[in-house]
């Protein structure tokens, strides 16, 4: 077919269909002999080439997405993933092709084996790929988490901000419904002291001992020795754990209540995981 035999209505479809510039799009079709699939390939493929030369390039915004199945059917148990897909501007990271793109990744991430992941799947790599091509931009899967369970007692839920920059995945177990994890989620994403772990069991060993250095060092400028000190920083740790457990915090909706006094006596909270995009390298 040559070139005056394509019409501008196939070069417009092809267009609509990946994002890309008329000329580039006519390009193709000549190349392919008018074939629309293999006109799309060869753009995806000669396309992504140039995109996968320009990972350097840092990309600040990006989206949260979570997928969860808390009735994924008989002989199974419910399953959910959370994952950050990154972008170079917030004009590409809240286009609806975007959107979509990242609900797909956390899909297919909730299909992989539980655990981190360094790389969509499936399908979502797949639209990754496209979207990476047709905004011209280094999007890119900055990770993923699939949590699942052994039984049918867990559910999950979630809450994801408006903009889409932070979210939180949480596993609750026994009798505790979506709609009240949902609202813990809305908590541990707005509240201004971030929590650091469900129970003061469960903080990070690290930042214990960060905390409990940092405060003895306090305690010794002040002309203390070092046991003395050691032993005054117990109340103040106390405090600390309070105020960095999640189910010791005041719920951020009535501050008269704590977030253990919302779980009912026959349920808990078993993890959480609030991710928000470009907190990591």
């Amino acid at each position: 077919m040559s070139t005056t035999e394509i019409s501008a209505s196939v070069v417009m479809k092809l267009r609509d269909r990946t994002g890309l510039s008329m000329m580039e799009c006519k390009k193709a079709l000549v190349e392919a002999g008018g074939e629309m699939e293999k006109a799309e390939e060869l753009l995806r493929k000669k396309l992504k080439g140039k995109m996968d030369g320009r990972t350097d390039r840092p990309a600040g915004a990006g989206r949260i997405g979570v997928h969860i199945n808390n009735a994924p059917g008989a002989g199974q148990f419910p399953f959910a993933a959370i994952v950050e897909i990154r972008a170079e501007t917030d004009f590409t990271a809240i286009n609806e092709k975007f959107v979509k793109m990242v609900d797909l990744v956390a899909e297919g991430i909730a299909t992989g084996v539980p655990g981190a992941h360094t790389a969509a799947m499936g399908k979502g790599a797949a639209a990754l790929d496209e979207v990476r091509i047709s905004t011209g931009e280094n999007c890119s899967f900055a990770r993923g988490l699939k949590l699942a369970c052994g039984d049918g007692k867990s559910v999950f839920g979630a809450y994801v901000h408006h903009d889409g920059k932070t979210g939180v995945l949480i596993q609750g177990h026994g009798n505790i419904s979506v709609d009240l994890i949902k609202d813990i989620g809305m908590h541990v994403v707005a509240n201004p002291v971030r929590p650091q772990g469900v129970s003061a069991s469960q903080i990070p060993a690290e930042v214990v001992e960060r905390e409990r250095k940092f405060r003895v060092e306090q305690a010794m400028e002040s002309g203390k020795p070092k046991d003395i000190a050691e032993k005054m920083v117990e109340g103040g740790m106390r405090k600390f754990f309070e105020e960095v457990a999640l189910l010791e915090q005041p719920f951020i909706k009535d501050p008269t209540r704590k977030i253990k006094d919302l779980v009912p006596k026959d349920a808990q909270i078993i993890t959480f995981s609030r991710w928000a995009v470009g907190e990591t390298a």
